[in-house]
């Protein structure tokens, strides 16, 4: 089936959450490469494009919804702490938590986290657990063991591999960082409920795909799952009426993505 002309949302909810930053084509690394943290937006829609033009699904999504505006977030300490606060709350409730800790510290880096007392951080709405892993994250950073920078010249399941070593950091959490953050192209985040429920309904499935069934649906979409997602999330949230995304960005300041 050939796609629909793509056409971005004239109603753009996307837009002021994270204006498109310099993008690369997508593609594997080779030595030494390194990856942007941005995706620009006539990129996205090359890609989406070659989607839609095989993929009659995809194609009906952007007949429905139109295009949204690549959202993102930039790579480092602070997206990493607001994911680990978004784990199984919501959005906003996690952005929440976010804006009171950084309000106490001053800014979001390792060594002032780590200067806190738990009994603090607990005032702020982070959870014991959360605690430990976001001491952890600061931990690992501030020492060295965890490298921020060099994540950028190392390919998925290689960045994939660095996160997950940290308490508190799955597949989720990696997998988000990967596409929000480092704008890798073929990022497909299975352990996403909301992606999970977008796939069977795009897809008119009778049940909502796990995991794995989602990882077996998601081949049909390499090597540009992560615009897939995209698109899938954005279908989702226009279904319900719904401004947010996974990987919300409102600057706020130099130093973090809230």
């Amino acid at each position: 089936m050939v796609g629909p002309t793509l056409t971005p949302c004239t109603d753009s909810r996307k837009g002021p959450l994270g204006r498109p930053r310099t993008g690369r084509p997508a593609g594997t690394p080779g030595a030494g490469a390194s990856y942007g943290h941005g995706v620009r937006q006539e990129d996205f829609e090359a890609a989406l494009a070659g989607l839609t033009a095989t993929d009659e699904h995809l194609a009906a999504l952007v007949a429905t919804y139109g295009v949204p505006q690549v959202w993102t977030r930039p790579p480092g300490f602070p997206a990493l702490v607001l994911l680990v606060l978004e784990q199984q709350v919501s959005l906003a409730s996690g952005a929440a938590t976010y804006r009171k800790v950084r309000a106490r510290i001053g800014t979001m880096r390792p060594e002032p986290l780590l200067a806190t007392t738990s009994e603090q951080l607990r005032e702020d709405g982070v959870s014991r657990q959360k605690d430990r892993y976001l001491r952890a994250l600061a931990d690992a950073v501030a020492t060295g063991a965890l490298d921020l920078d060099a994540l950028a010249h190392l390919d998925d399941d290689a960045v994939r591999e660095r996160l997950v070593a940290l308490p508190g950091i799955g597949r989720w959490t990696a997998d988000t960082y990967l596409l929000a953050s480092l704008a890798r192209p073929d990022v497909w985040p299975v352990g996403d409920r909301a992606l999970q429920v977008a796939v069977a309904e795009a897809l008119d499935l009778p049940q909502v795909p796990d995991q794995r069934e989602l990882d077996e649906i998601g081949e049909r979409w390499r090597p540009q799952r992560a615009s897939a997602a995209r698109m899938l999330w954005h279908g989702y949230l226009e279904r319900r009426g719904r401004v947010e995304t996974p990987v919300d960005l409102l600057l706020e300041g130099p130093d973090s993505p809230l």
